[in-house]
C-alpha cells in the first residue's frame, strides 16, 4: 500500500484501527495495536503511525502515558465516527478481526506481562528494572545495580525466563519477615 493510494483505502485502514480499538476493552500500547493490525491486514509501520496521528488530531482516539506505557483508546467521537463509517470496512476484514482478536490479545497480554530492561549509568554500572504488568498497570517492580553489561544481561534473562519462580520467592521472603515480627509481638 502506498500512502498515495486512493482515499478509500486510506479511510478503510483508519476505520480498521477504530474498529479494533472499539472491540478492545482496555487501553493498548502502540506496539500491541500495530501487532493486532498486522494480524488482520498488511500495513506499513510508518503509514500506521501516520494513521494514528490523523485519528488523534481529529479526536477519534486519545493517547496518554500510564505506568511508563503510552496507551491508545477510542473516544466517544471516534465511536460515533465508527458507527457512520463501519460499512467502509469489508465484511471479510470484520470477520477476520472477530476470529483473531481474542487469541492475539491474550498472547499480547501474556507477553507484555513480564518486562526487564537495563539502563547504562556508566561503562561499568547499569540499572536493571524488572517488572510484572497486568492490564497496563505495574503490579510488581524491582530495581538493582549491575556492575557489568554481562551481569545486566544475565539479570534480564533470568527474570524473563524464571519470573514464575523468582516473584513468588520474593513475595514469600517479604511476608516471612512480617510473620516473624508478628510472632515476636504475640509470643
Amino acid at each position: 500500500m502506498k500512502l498515495g493510494a486512493d482515499n478509500e483505502t486510506l479511510a478503510e485502514n483508519k476505520v480498521l484501527i477504530l474498529y479494533l480499538l472499539s472491540i478492545i476493552e482496555n487501553p493498548i500500547t502502540n506496539d500491541a495495536l500495530y501487532r493486532l493490525v498486522l494480524s488482520i491486514q498488511d500495513m506499513n509501520y510508518f503509514y500506521f503511525q501516520q494513521f494514528l496521528i490523523d485519528l488523534e488530531s481529529n479526536k477519534y482516539i486519545i493517547n496518554y502515558e500510564k505506568s511508563g506505557n503510552e496507551l491508545y483508546e477510542i473516544t466517544e467521537t471516534g465511536k460515533s465516527t465508527l458507527d457512520l463509517t463501519i460499512d467502509m470496512l469489508p465484511g471479510i476484514i470484520k470477520l477476520k478481526v472477530d476470529e483473531t482478536i481474542k487469541g492475539e490479545l491474550r498472547e499480547i497480554e501474556d507477553e507484555s506481562a513480564i518486562r526487564a530492561e537495563f539502563i547504562p549509568l556508566s561503562e561499568k554500572e547499569f540499572i536493571v528494572k524488572c517488572k510484572i504488568i497486568e492490564k497496563n498497570v505495574v503490579i510488581f517492580e524491582i530495581q538493582t545495580l549491575a556492575t557489568s553489561r554481562d551481569q545486566a544481561i544475565q539479570i534480564v534473562k533470568n527474570w524473563e525466563e524464571n519470573v514464575g519462580e523468582i516473584y513468588p520467592k520474593v513475595l514469600q521472603m517479604l511476608n516471612e519477615k512480617r510473620k516473624e515480627e508478628e510472632e515476636q509481638k504475640n509470643g
